[in-house]
């Protein structure tokens, strides 16, 4: 009997390597020592990032999609795959490898990583759909006279004056985390060419510039309860918890439990800030209430005014209001057998 020779599809975003030929070679080398075909190798683009490449290794008929890149290429990729039942191999080539970490994979190695992927389970975990609500332009134009916004800097192309439009809502997916506020300005002020040199790092540092930066007020319901109100300076919701460093930013959160996680941060000035650090890395209230988790499978988040937000990574611009809804079981992950 022939047995069926299998075949793997990386799907690699080329910035992030100074030598893609030589990655290749690795992954290659790493593929045929364990017995499969050399792997389908799909570059992205800046007009396509992940999207066109994963259909077409879909269609190729492959045995197994891994994207080889950071956390967007990651989140690309995957939505892609959920609900095809088709396996994603994960590989380290971004700053953060956030889902990787959390699933305790390697992210040190690729050779490593690869070795899991070809050799691992099928095993399936949770994803999360968002909806989002674009601003007006109106809107948009008060954060310009915001004293307490130390950046008082807006683009304009995010905002939706036609409220009949289809364009005022949008629908995304993510495997991790979505942001509003503080952490989606850390995420869209932090420098490629930083991050690529000092790693997670380039995050702190851009963190520490927007610490000074505004509250504001959120509607928050869960589940379909009584919605309750709060001032915060970052929401974040998560499918996964764990952060850069190794904060467990989520700590009941996991991958397959079909549920949601949430925070609300909500620090004043720089004491507050390491009262909140101190509160998240032990788990225990100091002062008055500047940390708050939330459970639940639908997490509706109203701001009083336009708030950045990031899913998974990748700044998605401003918006006034995100649902986020849990999707069980749809993705398959290859795990350590």
């Amino acid at each position: 009997m022939v047995s069926h020779s299998r075949r793997a599809a990386v799907i690699v975003n080329p910035t992030k390597f100074e030598d893609v030929e030589a990655v290749r070679e690795r992954v290659e080398k790493v593929c045929v020592e364990h017995g499969w075909e050399s792997p389908l190798w799909l570059e992205t683009t800046a007009e396509d990032t992940g999207v066109g490449q994963t259909r077409e290794a879909l269609a190729a008929g492959v045995d197994m999609i891994c994207p080889l890149g950071g956390d967007g290429t990651v989140r690309t990729v995957g939505t892609e795959l959920v609900g095809t039942g088709m396996p994603l191999g994960l590989l380290p080539g971004g700053t953060g490898n956030l889902l990787a970490r959390n699933l305790e994979l390697p992210v040190d190695s690729l050779e490593a990583a690869l070795a899991v992927a070809l050799t691992g389970t099928d095993t399936p975990i949770d994803s999360c759909r968002l909806e989002l609500v674009r601003p007006t332009s109106s809107q948009l134009a008060e954060r310009l006279t915001d004293e307490d916004d130390p950046a008082r800097s807006v683009d304009f192309d995010d905002a939706v004056d036609d409220r009949g439009s289809e364009d005022v809502r949008e629908e995304h997916r993510f495997l991790v985390m979505a942001g509003l506020g503080f952490d989606a300005e850390v995420m869209a002020s932090a420098p490629e060419k930083l991050k690529a040199r000092v790693g997670w790092l380039a995050y702190l540092m851009a963190g520490v510039r927007h610490l000074k930066g505004p509250q504001f007020t959120v509607d928050v319901r869960v589940d379909g309860k009584q919605p309750f109100r709060r001032r915060a300076r970052s929401v974040m919701i998560g499918n996964v918890g764990k952060l850069q460093g190794g904060m467990e930013l989520l700590p009941d959160a996991h991958a397959d439990d079909g549920a949601l996680d949430a925070v609300l941060l909500s620090p004043e000035g720089i004491v507050g800030w390491a009262a909140t650090v101190a509160q998240l890395t032990t788990r225990r209230r100091i002062g008055h209430p500047r940390v708050e988790h939330l459970h639940g499978t639908q997490v509706t988040v109203l701001s009083d005014k336009p708030v950045e937000l990031e899913i998974d990574g990748d700044t998605l611009g401003s918006a006034i209001a995100i649902r986020v809804e849990i999707e069980p079981g749809g993705l398959i992950v290859r795990l350590p057998a």
